[in-house]
């Protein structure tokens, strides 16, 4: 009996050793490798305090910054250590996220010879953010990895064809209508001054949930207003990301984070199971959940989509789908109420292309100078700040930089979108003028304009941003006229994506 007791012991003092030198290499000696490699090639940046890394520096100065006044050269407000570290370590360089290095971008001919070398397939993202953002993305598009990111983005990529845009065109005017009837109602009754952040971005969603999932505007707004709470809750709070066991510090809001992921996925499963039904009785339908459900159910066994893949697709595309557009027309009437010339030009440009016929999808390519306005606010205010990337294999870059297998990677696009290097004295001046005649906007190396991300992993629903864009700011732009509330306080923040902290307060006048 004492030696079974002995050996016990043994076996859980072993346990436990097992445990504590997995702890010590995952946590500590494989990032120091990682980091020594990294150095190798040249490579510093600011000294990280273990388990911490930079966090400590960072959150200090990460402070919203808020103004009366509006300028445009949000980088170094945003992300105040970033500059500064530029300024010492040049625009490439090492930080830490509590114990995970990763290697910082905001050098475009970098980028391009990144873009080179490696494919959209073998590209991977940081293991870090893949466990912090499960709730909001799980597997889907955005966070998927290898044959799996190439076997989602075969699936999804008919729902975005031409022929199923121009049939989502006429869902788009009808929601958009019924918000400015609102609008109208409530100017006649005395109110002016509106949220038009708050009003675009519900309006956005309800747009989403029509014409990608066909739901109803009751279903699409739960649905959305749970998704705003988990992306609050994942994104608004003080949090510790890289850090061992770091979702411990905070074990209120991360049960909060998995508990409203758990019933967005339950929102989404009872739609697929109502849609299923459908299907049965009336046939396959070609807008994205369809298109999912239709492969889920009869996809080769290398192509098929698992129930949970479908609920990751839905969740990614839901929230990106409404916000990257949402987002872009809020900056822009921003923009517009302090360029009254632009929002003149624009209406203009909308009697000239459009008049008063009714919208069609054919007359928006005549939109040129919306387009410029468009590209403008992309620059200056993009929906995603940055983009996170991890090399799959070793990237050999140039005969003395290798980027080892593994190594996270950090792109600065908002730092690129600001940098005077590549954009002249006048960068953070709306100069929509810029992209008359240059797709790139005169940018001097054209990976330095990264609206929708690069390579291969290019935003899949950009085009749908586009018609979107050009459709509600079309209608907006020919009703009304707006100027900046004086309550307006210019605040940029990343809640994920980028946008105005407390909402865009603008006067309205109807034409």
């Amino acid at each position: 009996m004492e030696i079974i007791v002995r050996f016990f012991i043994i076996a859980i003092v072993m346990a436990l050793l097992y445990v504590f030198c997995s702890l010590i290499f995952s946590f500590w000696v494989f990032p120091v490798l990682a980091y020594r490699k990294l150095k190798k090639n040249g490579l510093d940046g600011p000294s990280p305090s273990f388990p911490f890394g930079n966090l400590s520096e960072m959150k200090t100065e990460n402070i919203n910054v808020k103004s009366s006044s509006i300028s445009h050269d949000i980088h170094s407000t945003l992300f105040p250590f970033f500059a500064r570290w530029q300024n010492s370590f040049g625009k490439m360089f090492v930080y830490w996220l509590g114990t995970e290095p990763f290697l910082y971008i905001a050098d475009p001919e970098l980028l391009k010879k990144l873009s080179t070398e490696v494919t959209a397939k073998n590209w991977g993202k940081p293991a870090v953010f893949r466990r912090d953002r499960a709730a909001m993305f799980g597997n889907g598009l955005v966070m998927s990895e290898g044959d799996d990111w190439a076997r989602h983005r075969h699936v999804i990529t008919p729902a975005f064809n031409p022929t199923n845009l121009k049939a989502m065109a006429s869902l788009m005017v009808e929601t958009t209508t019924k918000m400015l009837d609102n609008w109208t109602t409530l100017v006649d009754s005395g109110t002016q001054e509106f949220d038009v952040e708050k009003e675009v971005t519900a309006t956005a969603g309800e747009i989403i949930a029509k014409t990608s999932f066909g739901i109803s505007y009751q279903s699409g707004r739960l649905v959305f207003e749970k998704l705003r709470a988990l992306q609050t809750t994942l994104f608004q709070t003080i949090r510790f990301v890289g850090v061992p066991f770091g979702k411990m510090m905070h074990p209120k809001k991360a049960l909060e984070a998995r508990k409203l992921g758990q019933e967005i996925n339950q929102l989404f499963l009872s739609l697929i199971d109502e849609r299923r039904k459908m299907i049965r009785g009336s046939g396959p339908q070609n807008d994205l959940l369809g298109l999912l459900l239709k492969q889920s159910e009869h996809g080769g066994f290398t192509k098929s989509l698992t129930t949970k893949e479908v609920v990751d697709e839905c969740k990614t595309f839901f929230f990106g789908g409404h916000e990257t557009t949402a987002l872009a027309i809020t900056w822009t009437m921003l923009l517009l109420a302090t360029h009254q010339d632009w929002q003149d030009q624009l209406r203009e440009e909308i009697r000239e292309v459009v008049g008063d016929k009714e919208i069609d999808v054919n007359m928006l390519s005549g939109l040129k100078k919306m387009g410029w306005v468009m590209n403008e606010v992309l620059r200056l205010y993009p929906s995603a700040p940055n983009a996170q990337r991890q090399a799959k294999a070793d990237i050999q870059v140039s005969h003395d930089l290798s980027i080892p297998s593994g190594t996270n990677m950090w792109i600065d696009i908002v730092g690129m979108h600001h940098d005077p290097a590549l954009w002249g004295d006048d960068v953070n001046e709306f100069k929509p003028e810029r992209f008359k005649d240059n797709i790139h906007g005169g940018c001097k190396h054209k990976m330095g304009y990264l609206p929708f991300g690069f390579g291969g992993r290019m935003c899949i629903g950009r085009n749908l941003t586009f018609l979107e864009y050009k459709i509600v700011l079309t209608l907006i732009l020919s009703r009304f006229s707006f100027t900046i509330s004086p309550t307006y306080c210019h605040s940029p923040s990343i809640v994920l994506s980028l946008r105005p902290s407390d909402g865009l307060p603008l006067v309205l006048q109807p034409l």
